[in-house]
């Protein structure tokens, strides 16, 4: 009888690489998705699903009882909100309720896997950031999901392990795509001229690190996640434009210039009951260094990327061209 892997947040960029993976493996695979989500590129899948209500803990235990699932890895959360509290309800509070009806006694659990984010820990001020450095959130996700780390340390016989990938990309994934098509049509922003060290992960990698990690004795720890390199702010879009033979104009846009148009409009988003593309958060975000050690990845769970920038980028552009979603 194959063991049963759930997987929330399933019709999302990550689980989707995770699911593939988990099947690969060998898992029955159960996902859980919201009624609005789009799955049509699950259908082809060998898949089943269910339905979770995030804010009815009783009701997840009765689901969890149900269908006795021996894994479970959380990857549902939100990376919008319009207030610290809905942050706060979402990745944490929500969080909470699925793991503490996970570690019910009647629940065969051998691993509860929690999608955090290096957003957790917080930029680099100096240096490496590695699993010793005091946690110093910067945006309201980022403190949305240490206080889901908080929560989860807080619950008794909860075989957890916690991951916090830094800038995840590859096929299937719509922010970056932006990125691309910037710069194939020959321009290639940035806010500021300050110093960057940035750091990515390639999705494969982490959704491999994932699944074999539920057959791991390693309980209670969090790992910081990355391809294990160190890139300037200009690496991402020179490695592209070698890949797709394109010549940019570069600009760098002033600091306060983009500040104050985050703010306007995040003003605008309040008034339209809106979250913006550009806001305070993801200014901070996008204009701090990110660079992270996995040398605590590597000894305790062998994690090894197969996969660099360069080698990542390639495969992700062929597969956008090869879907045509650029």
């Amino acid at each position: 009888m194959r063991e049963k892997l759930l997987i929330t947040g399933g019709s999302g960029f990550v689980a989707w690489h995770i699911i593939n993976r988990a099947l690969e493996q060998g898992l029955e695979v159960f996902v859980s998705t919201r009624p609005s989500s789009a799955t049509a590129h699950l259908k082809d899948l060998d898949l089943k699903y269910t339905s979770l209500n995030f804010a009815d803990e009783e009701s997840i235990r009765k689901e969890l009882r149900a269908k006795q699932y021996n894994y479970i890895i959380h990857a549902a959360g939100s990376t919008r909100a319009s207030s610290q509290d809905q942050y706060n309800l979402v990745n944490a509070v929500y969080t909470a309720n699925l793991a503490k009806a996970a570690a019910d006694p009647g629940i065969p659990l051998k691993k509860f896997v929690f999608v955090s984010s290096l957003a957790a820990v917080g930029p680099s001020r100096a240096g490496i950031i590695d699993e010793n450095r005091p946690m110093q959130p910067v945006t309201g996700y980022g403190k949305s999901k240490l206080l889901a780390e908080q929560m989860l340390n807080d619950i008794p016989g909860l075989p957890l392990i916690t991951f916090r990938p830094t800038a995840v990309y590859g096929p299937r994934e719509r922010d970056i795509l932006i990125v691309f098509k910037t710069i194939s049509r020959g321009l290639e922003p940035y806010i500021g001229r300050n110093k960057q060290e940035l750091s990515f992960v390639y999705v494969k990698d982490l959704a491999a690190l994932m699944v074999s990690s539920l057959e791991s004795l390693i309980e209670g720890k969090a790992y910081n996640i990355s391809d294990g390199n160190t890139y300037d702010r200009y690496a991402l879009a020179a490695i592209t434009k070698s890949i797709i033979n394109k010549k940019t104009f570069r600009l760098h846009l002033p600091l306060g210039v983009v500040k104050i148009l985050a703010g306007i409009m995040e003003a605008a988003g309040s008034i339209n009951h809106s979250v913006p593309a550009l806001n305070r958060d993801k200014l901070a975000e996008l204009t701090a260094s990110w660079a992270c050690s996995i040398e605590a990845a590597q000894k305790d769970l062998g994690f090894d990327p197969r996969y660099d920038l360069s080698k990542g980028l390639t495969e992700t552009l062929e597969w956008y061209k090869a879907n045509k979603w650029m």
